[in-house]
């Protein structure tokens, strides 16, 4: 087994309000999550849940790790396989069911990347950078990420074809 790792957040209930959990309408889902001595991200649960708008959800959070981790880990690919990237965008969408009882679960994530490589990159075997070889670097950084590895539910890949950075000044 390889090391360990941790991760530790810290949360802060903000929403009692001056009566607390009275009743399910009497508070706020607000909340603070604080990690070290970072900036504090100001959370809620979802719109449809009675949240604030305006603050992140769990539910947007794990979507946004998930985009995250297999960007880290696309770049960390991409440097090693010797194709230079210089511009990477993701538009990520979980679908979460919720059922009559109030359970619920994502069933899947789409990441959708977007990435742009420098003019003339070439792989380490000098062959050209396509949308084969964008494929595979996806599906490596997907075999890769902790967050995918741990989660329970389908996180597919639907990468634009890739874009070189020359054709998108002209």
């Amino acid at each position: 087994m390889g090391p360990l790792h941790t991760y530790s957040a810290d949360i802060t209930w903000t929403g009692a309000g001056s009566r607390g959990t009275a009743t399910y309408t009497s508070y706020s889902r607000d909340h603070e999550v604080q990690i070290g001595t970072k900036p504090p991200l100001l959370g809620s649960s979802d719109p449809a849940f009675r949240g604030d708008p305006d603050r992140y959800s769990p539910e947007e959070l794990l979507v946004a790790a998930l985009a995250q981790c297999h960007m880290l880990w696309f770049l960390h690919v991409a440097a090693t396989a010797g194709v230079t990237v210089v511009g990477y965008e993701d538009s990520a969408k979980g679908t979460m069911r919720v059922e009559a009882a109030g359970h619920g679960q994502f069933t899947d994530v789409v990441l959708r990347p977007r990435v742009t490589i420098a003019t003339g990159t070439v792989d380490r075997e000098g062959a050209p950078f396509d949308d084969a070889t964008l494929a595979e670097l996806h599906q490596r950084a997907h075999e890769h990420c902790f967050i995918a590895r741990s989660v329970n539910f389908p996180v597919r890949h639907e990468p634009a074809p890739v874009r070189v950075a020359q054709e998108l000044a002209g």
